[in-house]
Formats: C-alpha cells, sequence, structure tokens
C-alpha cells in the first residue's frame, strides 16, 4: 500500500507543473448577431400598412385627402411605434404594432393623439372604484330614491333630477375613449338646466315641489351613511390628478415664501432623478434649487385660492415633492367635501328648516359627480364651496363679497356672479350695501393675491399670474368641447363664431342679472346663480365633468326647496316693503 501511494505522489508531482505550463482551453467567438439586437421581422412598410389598414385607423384617415400625409414608423425591443401626419392638422394617428404577430397593439386617432386623458385608461379619473358600474350606478339609483316623487312619476322635479343624472351616459363614452361622442352628449342637458333655471327666477319660483316621500330621520340617516362611504372611498380606492397636486405643490411655495407662479417643477433639459414611466417619459427631475420634484408644468394656471386653500393640508401632512399618494391632497379634499355638505344643511335650515336641511345634504352626498370630484382628488369642490357658505349669510353684503371674490379667484368662472350678488336683496337699494359689497370684494381679492408679494417684484408677479393663468386659459386648445373640435380639419364643424356669440350673450346675461328681476328672494337668488354658472360652462372651449359640482347645489336649491302654496302667499304690493326683502 505504502508503494502505491508513493507512486501516486509522484505522478501527481509531475503532473502539476505540465497542466501549470498547459494552453488554456480555446472558446470559439461568438457570432456578432448574436451580440446585436434581434433584426425585425416586419419591414418598415409592412409595419405602415398594417396600421394604416386597422379599422378605427381607417375610418379616421378617411377625413383627411392622402395627399399631404406623411407617415414613420421606428422599431424598439420588438414593438413598431407609428406615427401619421398631415398638413397643417399635424399629427392625426399613433400607434404600435407588434413585430411578431403583426398584431396593433395601440391605435390613437384625432383627440386621442395629444391628450392621454381623451384615450380612456381605466381610473385615470378617481381610481377604479367610483368608476365601477355597480358603485357609480348604485349612487344615482340612491339619488333618485332618496329625491324622487314615485306617487307622481310626471312630476316636472323627477325630470330635473334625471337630467342632473344624465351627464352619466356621456361619461360612460368618455371612458371608453369616444370623445367625439361624449362631448356633444353634454350640451342638451346643459342647456335644458340653463333654461330651467332662468323660467325659475322670471316666474319667482319652480313648480316642482312634492309632498315628502321618506321621514326626516331615514334621510339623515342616508347622508351620515353616505358621508363615511365618501371618505372611506376616497381614503381607500382614489386618486390624486394633475389638479390636485398643483395644489399641493402652490401650498409648498407659498408655506416656503414663493409664489406658485412661474416656479412649478419643470422637467425640459434637467437632470434625471426617477426612472421612467409606462410611455418612457421621466418626470422626476432636480430642480433649479437642486431639489428632485416630479413635474407638473402647467399647474400653475388657477387662481390664488386654488393653492392657499390647500395650506392647512400641507402643514399637516406635508409633501414628499414628488407625485406619490399626496395625502396632502386627500385631506384637502375630504375637507372641501365635508364643508360643502355642512354648507349646505346650514342654507337648508335657514330656509326650509330640518327637512330641507338634510334633503339639501343628502342630494349632495348622493350626486355621483360630486364624489368624482372627491375620488379624482382635485380643487372643484372650492368654487361651490364659498358660494355655499356665502348663500348662508345672503343677507350679509360683506358675506356675499368675500365669498364670491374667494370662489372666482380660484377658478374665475364665478367672477361672474358679482353683479348677481351685489343686486341682492335689491338693486335699488341703498347705496351703502352695494359699497360694503364692493368693499369686501376688493379686501378678499387683495388677501388672496397678497402671495405675489412673495417673490418681492409684485409688477413681475402679476404678469407673470397673468401669462400663466387667464392668458393660458384663453388660448388653449382642447377636444373636450364642441367649439375646439376645428383644430382636427377632419370635416367637423367649425362653430368659433357661434361660442364667441354666446360668450357675449353670456357677459350681457351677467350684467342684465344686476337688475332682473329687481327684488330677488333667495330662490331666485340660487336659480341665477346656477344659470349662470351652467352658462360658463356651456362655453367653455375645456370643459369636464369635475365641474358639474360648481353649479349643483344652487340648482338643486331651487328643484328642492318647497314652493309656497299660491293660494297663501300675498300679492307682492300687499308685503311691506322691509318685509319683502326678509330672505
Amino acid at each position: 500500500m505504502g508503494r502505491v501511494v508513493a507512486l501516486a505522489a509522484v505522478a501527481v508531482a509531475l503532473a502539476v507543473p505540465a497542466l501549470a505550463t498547459a494552453a488554456p482551453p480555446q472558446h470559439k467567438p461568438l457570432p456578432a448577431s448574436s451580440l446585436q439586437p434581434p433584426e425585425p421581422r416586419l419591414t418598415k412598410a409592412e409595419v405602415t400598412r398594417i396600421f394604416l389598414s386597422y379599422r378605427k385607423v381607417a375610418s379616421w384617415l378617411d377625413r383627411y385627402p392622402e395627399k399631404g400625409r406623411t407617415t414613420d414608423a421606428t422599431y424598439a425591443k420588438g414593438s413598431w411605434k407609428v406615427d401619421v401626419w398631415w398638413g397643417v392638422a399635424g399629427e392625426i394617428a399613433t400607434g404600435r404594432v407588434d413585430d411578431k404577430s403583426g398584431a396593433v397593439t395601440e391605435a390613437w386617432t384625432g383627440p386621442q393623439v395629444a391628450w392621454k386623458m381623451a384615450r380612456g385608461y381605466s381610473g385615470a379619473f378617481g381610481g377604479n372604484e367610483i368608476n365601477n358600474a355597480g358603485i357609480w350606478l348604485g349612487f344615482c339609483a340612491v339619488f333618485l330614491l332618496g329625491l324622487a316623487d314615485f306617487r307622481r312619476p310626471l312630476n316636472i322635479r323627477n325630470l330635473d333630477l334625471l337630467v342632473l343624472l344624465s351627464f352619466s351616459v356621456s361619461l360612460l363614452y368618455f371612458n371608453r375613449g369616444d370623445v367625439l361622442t361624449s362631448v356633444p352628449l353634454v350640451y342638451p342637458p346643459l342647456a335644458y338646466l340653463l333654461v330651467r333655471m332662468v323660467w325659475s327666477a322670471w316666474r319667482g319660483r319652480l313648480a316642482t315641489s312634492s309632498a315628502p316621500v321618506w321621514p326626516v330621520w331615514a334621510l339623515l340617516a342616508a347622508t351620515i351613511f353616505l358621508a363615511g362611504f365618501r371618505v372611506g372611498l376616497n381614503v381607500s380606492s382614489s386618486n390624486v390628478i394633475d389638479v390636485g397636486y398643483s395644489g399641493v405643490i402652490g401650498a409648498e411655495r407659498i408655506a416656503h415664501g414663493q409664489s406658485p407662479y412661474g416656479h412649478f417643477p419643470v422637467e425640459d433639459s434637467l437632470r434625471a432623478c426617477g426612472p421612467k414611466d409606462s410611455d418612457g417619459e421621466i418626470r422626476e427631475r432636480i430642480q433649479a434649487d437642486g431639489r428632485c420634484e416630479s413635474a407638473n408644468p402647467q399647474g400653475d394656471t388657477y387662481g390664488p385660492v386654488a393653492y392657499e386653500a390647500y395650506l392647512p393640508g400641507y402643514l399637516a401632512f406635508g409633501w414628499s415633492g414628488k407625485w406619490d399618494d399626496l395625502p396632502a391632497a386627500h385631506a384637502s379634499s375630504i375637507a372641501f367635501d365635508l364643508l360643502c355638505l355642512l354648507g349646505l344643511a346650514l342654507i337648508g335650515l335657514r330656509f326650509g328648516g330640518t327637512r330641507l336641511a338634510v334633503t339639501l345634504a343628502f342630494a349632495w352626498v348622493a350626486y355621483p359627480f360630486t364624489q368624482y370630484v372627491s375620488s379624482s382628488n382635485t380643487n372643484d369642490a372650492l368654487p361651490p364651496l364659498f358660494l355655499i357658505w356665502g348663500f348662508w349669510l345672503v343677507t350679509s353684503p360683506a358675506a356675499r363679497g368675500a365669498a364670491v371674490a374667494l370662489s372666482g379667484w380660484t377658478k374665475f368662472g364665478p367672477l361672474l356672479l358679482a353683479p348677481l350678488w351685489a343686486s341682492y336683496p335689491d338693486a335699488y337699494a341703498k347705496p351703502r350695501q352695494k359699497l360694503v359689497f364692493l368693499a369686501a370684494f376688493l379686501l378678499a381679492t387683495l388677501a388672496a393675491f397678497s402671495i405675489l408679494l412673495l417673490d418681492g417684484h409684485p409688477l413681475a408677479a402679476a404678469h407673470e399670474f397673468w401669462r400663466r393663468t387667464l392668458s393660458w386659459q384663453l388660448r388653449r386648445e382642447s377636444p373636450f368641447s364642441i367649439w375646439d373640435w376645428r383644430q382636427y380639419h377632419a370635416g367637423l364643424p367649425d362653430l368659433h363664431i357661434l361660442q364667441r356669440v354666446l360668450e357675449g350673450a353670456l357677459i350681457a346675461g351677467a350684467a342684465a342679472a344686476y337688475f332682473l328681476p329687481r327684488r330677488k328672494s333667495p330662490l331666485q337668488l340660487a336659480a341665477l346663480t346656477a344659470a349662470l354658472l351652467l352658462g360658463f360652462e356651456l362655453v367653455l372651449t375645456h370643459w369636464f365633468y369635475l365641474y358639474l359640482p360648481w353649479f349643483f347645489p344652487f340648482a338643486a336649491f331651487a328643484v328642492l326647496a318647497p314652493a309656497p302654496d299660491p293660494a297663501t302667499v300675498p300679492r307682492r304690493e300687499e308685503i311691506p316693503l322691509a318685509a319683502q326683502a326678509m330672505p
């Protein structure tokens, strides 16, 4: 055994040097083709032909002469991106084609090319829950069940309630990405409600009152349950769109001694500090102050109150600099919603007692579009919020003036209400009331715009405010109204001139509301308020469903407030002048 071990040791000793000097094993070099990305299976011409023949794309392209059309197709990571342009219309179609199967995986035409919100992405506004058919229809059913008079189905009040809900049909098409169908469906209900409100103000009352269907305690219990459900829906299943995100950014800027205008985070030519999103875009960029923030370059387009109102939420929850869960936006939206609810209850209590208080509060929490605002966490509950509380204190000229100013310097449209609210209750009352209204309006305006002093150059800040807000809003393009479809040069009607005519009529109507009717009841003030806001929305170039709560509280008051029995109401000439001015 020892001899065997010795021989083995000698063999190992001789083999080790040999192995050390032996040439390493040779490996064949990899072919150059394996180091390169795989070549596409389809050619650019084949991909272009497939995309242009796709039914949706071909249907849209039929609107344009073939002469003047240009196309391009680029390949990356197994997919082709195809773009189609035509003359002055610019890019008219874009999409993707899978290289392996030759299937069109994305196809966007017309408004969908530049506007991602027109593509019908699931849950893009409000998250998936509020857009769930069961939850949405549940809100609609509760709204009708609680407010309609089914014992008199032909009551016009029932029709008014159905019209208020009919915007849901348009929203259905919008969620499917069919903007050219969804947009026209908005105008009939808007026009109907405008006529109803003007007619009610002219007559002094709406013949919509009906006998109570449910006891007050039942409506109150439903209101409390729905209010809690809405808060839970916001917390557990909602998103924050760019509008709500802008409120938090603006509040952060103000809290740190800076005006929001011209100081929002941008992304152009700045160093990236975050990953690409699903579209390959990097939103998180190192800003001028060295902080990594998610871009929102057009977020500073609202009035100063739209940012100041978010200060409590920002101070309580802060902001990470990113477009994350944004708890400050959620908290602010919930607060705005609940304050509208409380204000409507106080209005009802003042002008109709307990039943009207509960009815108006129930109407707010059951109306699906108010929850649409809350679930989208936008600032669109702010314009009605200030007006609701001003209406509750309607006998105070100072409260009315401040309310119109704060509401108007949020999203501008409510500024049209200034002549109307200044003339309550009598257009020819003592000048002192008008002066108090004007003084309150100006003081609230100065308080709102005081943030322009933060930059140390108020004139430059005022110019930047104008450039970023009103000037931009007046020039903006949008497919979300029938007024701006001419931009697509696709055989759609050019209604630009009609829009200008209607805008002039709206301004004339706002001025006339100061004088007509001379003496205004609370119901007439509510109806005319709703009418002017409806008129404003009718002529907007950029309209959206989030704007419906602007006029809803006042339309609801006009529709749901009990009308007095004509047999028991004395003629106006029989009422003392002082008593006529009382709400």
